[in-house]
């Protein structure tokens, strides 16, 4: 095919949309089943219209291609265990009992068994359930749910598209079953997967698909030469079967390396690939194999993970250039729009030109036809469409909000004194010692505690104006005071103050801070039924005026025990937030660095000797590619240390982590110099502890024995044999006992007895090391 012709030919097509509604629907009727409001059937009922919706929203607005598969009651991995029959022991008679209840089980586990260990999906902020495979897994297909979203679409008349986890993907996410040799490699079970793979390609042929997409984003990782072998027969024997729809295989948010030659060599009929994140990277692999001759090639031009509006020009001179590579050229998002909020139109309180700058799925999916339109028809067919998309790039390029002299004068002014404590660590932890008077493992939350009803209720009253701020502040006080009365009784060392007034740990700081924009309705699936809503860092950041100071001194009036003040860090800000495009992040990491250091300091000055900067994203923003790895964790952890590097030497800096693999980045976290670090390890088994053991980590450490993304209540046997491991790496004077995480998600009762228990087996523990 000519150029001419592949432009001619050009579609627009997704791989994935957003799952939960306008209203959040999937949340709701989740919950409610959960909860029992909500019966089976109604609860596929409600997903079942969902999907309509997004089908039909993506073929009004002229979307060629509608994908299938991507709709998922909890997580899309953990909907590819189910298609491949991975189910662990311990679920498998809920599963089999009822299949619904079982999928639950296996998300959120149940009193009497542990869920699938959560962690992040590459570098964005969705976690997926871990795959949990033995040398003993026998994979068995099930394309139910597969081959009826596939139905659903083509009984609307559609031109669907299933779209699938990859097998190779698929196990380089997976992890050896608990009991399992920790050296076990799961991908040595491809030749068992892939005749299920096989199966349910021949099952979605059977129902209708022209074509499947098979997703193999671990392949734009640092792969071995045994794993790119492992692509290479995984493509050549699925490419082989005869009796199959056509397969592309797509790879996003990085460029493909190695694996593009592999992929491009298979026998299948096209791939997709991210020209956003790794645009040249891409376009000089894709150059460099001549090309895909005969193949479609879908190109992510628009980018799927943050909301700035394309720059239509740029791209149409990427698809122009990619031309004369493809047998075809389909334009597409660089990833699922699974990471962007649904409609940037439902924002009512956004400057209504600023808001011109916002693309959401809806707005993305909207460029893309208009892209696929000029690369068929020529520029002269969006003629309308590209002035606009210039009058919009030039607004927000001479905004007054994207620049502030004063707070680009402070960044370069900072020098690398601004970063380090007064004092090294030995010198600190004596004086922390001596100061906070703490036992020996003492213990602590990681900072928020149950968002009640009451709560919602009355944050939503304060915006509808059913009561006024003085009686708001009321139910907060109040609020503050019930949490830290239940955390002296219950025993607890270290308190919080929990966290009443906080939306969420993000957008409460966003909205004190100039530079960021909030939304209303810009909610993004983090895991489950947990959706935030990403504030938007849109120009350069500072503070006005102190954030916490006030509740946080609040609390500490209500006790003698030191009460944390609580922050989120410079690298969280950013990752969890929609960055700004147009300067390096490590300027606006600096940014927000100083704007922190500034509370951090008028918190010490109100009496605060606990300081908590939360830095969960520090793992999952880490690059992909071990290359870029030194670049991103010089100015990552430079940020981190120029939050806290302020204080004197008796304040007890703390950060926390979770939900990521934080092995690859042991040397950061030491290099962040903080006192005390709390991680995520409940689901791992003490993982995170051994690793750090294994580096050396000198300072203290807290890694979680109760797993707060369950609504399960661990006894305190199982919180003090936890404990126990976690003793085999690191030493009692060193050990801190906390949850995994926050407990904003969870219930009162259930926070209760969790943490009564482990306050008792922390008391237990010291015990035993008291008679030892």
């Amino acid at each position: 095919m000519t150029a001419k012709s592949a432009a001619a030919a050009a579609r627009a097509t997704v791989y994935g949309y957003p799952r939960q509604g306008q209203g959040r629907e999937l949340k709701k009727a989740i919950e409610g089943y959960w909860k029992g409001r909500v019966d089976a059937d109604a609860l596929r009922a409600t997903a079942t219209e969902l999907r309509r919706t997004n089908w039909r929203q993506l073929a009004e607005a002229g979307i060629h291609e509608v994908p299938t598969g991507d709709f998922s009651y909890y997580d899309h991995v953990l909907d590819t265990s189910v298609m491949v029959g991975a189910i662990p022991e311990r679920h498998r008679a809920a599963v089999e009992a009822d299949a619904l209840d079982g999928y639950f089980a296996m998300a959120r586990g149940t009193q009497d068994a542990a869920p699938l260990e959560m962690t992040k999906w590459f570098d964005t902020n969705y976690h997926y359930l871990v795959p949990e495979l033995s040398p003993d897994t026998a994979f068995t297909a099930d394309s139910t749910q597969q081959v009826a979203a596939l139905g659903q679409a083509l009984a609307l008349g559609l031109t669907a598209r299933p779209v699938l986890v990859g097998p190779v993907t698929y196990l380089l996410l997976a992890k050896p079953a608990p009991g399992v040799a920790a050296d076990f490699d799961p991908l040595t079970l491809l030749d068992r997967l892939l005749p299920v793979y096989a199966q349910v390609l021949t099952d979605l042929r059977t129902a209708g698909a022209e074509w499947v997409q098979l997703d193999e984003p671990a392949l734009v990782q640092d792969r071995t030469a045994a794993e790119l072998n492992a692509a290479a027969r995984a493509y050549r024997d699925l490419g082989g079967l005869t009796d199959r729809p056509k397969l592309l295989v797509a790879s996003y948010f990085d460029r493909l390396g190695d694996a593009l030659p592999v992929l491009a060599k298979a026998p299948v009929e096209g791939l997709a690939l991210d020209f956003t994140e790794a645009a040249a990277a891409n376009l000089d692999a894709l150059a460099a194999v001549g090309g895909l001759p005969g193949k479609r090639l879908v190109a992510g031009v628009v980018n799927g993970r943050n909301i700035w509006v394309n720059d239509l020009e740029k791209s149409l001179a990427t698809l122009g250039t990619l031309l004369g590579l493809a047998d075809r050229v389909d334009v597409a998002a660089s990833c699922s729009l699974l990471h962007v909020p649904l409609d940037a139109t439902a924002e009512r309180d956004i400057e209504p030109q600023i808001l011109r700058w916002l693309a959401f799925a809806r707005q993305k999916t909207a460029e893309i036809v208009t892209l696929a339109k000029g690369l068929g028809g020529g520029t002269d067919t969006i003629a309308a469409e590209l002035a606009a998309n210039r009058a919009d790039l030039a607004s927000r390029t001479g905004s007054a909000l994207t620049h502030d002299p004063a707070v680009r004068a402070r960044t370069g002014a900072v020098t690398a004194t601004d970063g380090r404590r007064s004092q090294p660590y030995p010198e600190r932890a004596a004086a922390q010692r001596a100061h906070l008077r703490l036992p020996l493992l003492p213990t602590t939350t990681i900072g928020s505690f149950p968002q009640t009803t009451e709560l919602r209720t009355a944050r939503a009253d304060l915006r509808a104006g059913r009561i006024d701020s003085a009686g708001y502040e009321d139910r907060i006080r109040a609020e503050i005071g019930e949490v830290i009365s239940f955390q002296e009784k219950t025993g607890l060392d270290v308190l919080v103050h929990g966290e009443a007034e906080r939306n969420d740990m993000v957008q409460y700081f966003a909205e004190q801070l100039t530079g960021y924009l909030a939304t209303q309705h810009g909610w993004v699936q983090s895991y489950g039924t947990r959706y935030v809503r990403p504030p938007i860092l849109a120009g350069d950041i500072s503070r006005p005026e102190a954030m916490t100071v006030r509740w946080t001194t609040y609390a500490q009036s209500l006790t003698t025990k030191p009460v944390k003040g609580m922050l989120t860090g410079p690298v969280t800000m950013l990752a969890w937030s929609f960055v700004r495009d147009d300067q390096p992040l490590a300027d606006t990491a600096r940014q927000v660095a100083l704007a922190l250091r500034d509370e951090v300091n008028d918190l010490e000055a109100a009496g605060t000797s606990v300081i908590q900067v939360d830095e969960p994203a520090l793992r999952e923003t880490l690059p992909l590619r071990a290359c870029d790895h030194p670049e991103y964790l010089a100015w990552a952890t430079e940020a981190f240390r120029l939050t806290t590097a302020g204080v004197r030497p008796d304040t007890q800096i703390h950060t926390h982590m979770c939900y990521a693999e934080f092995g690859d980045i042991v040397q950061a976290i030491d290099d962040l110099d903080a006192d005390v670090i709390s991680l995520e390890a409940a689901r791992s088994h003490m993982q995170v502890a051994r690793e750090l053991a294994g580096h050396g980590y000198p300072r203290e450490a807290g890694p979680g024995v109760y797993d707060i993304h369950s609504p399960r209540v661990p006894g305190a046997d199982e919180a003090a044999a936890l404990l126990r491991r976690g003793l085999e790496a690191i030493p009692a004077e060193r050990l801190w006992v906390n949850p995994d995480c926050g407990l904003k998600t969870r219930a009162w009762p259930e926070t209760r007895a969790s943490l009564e228990n482990l306050v008792t087996a922390a008391r237990t523990v010291r015990t035993e090391l008291s008679a030892s």
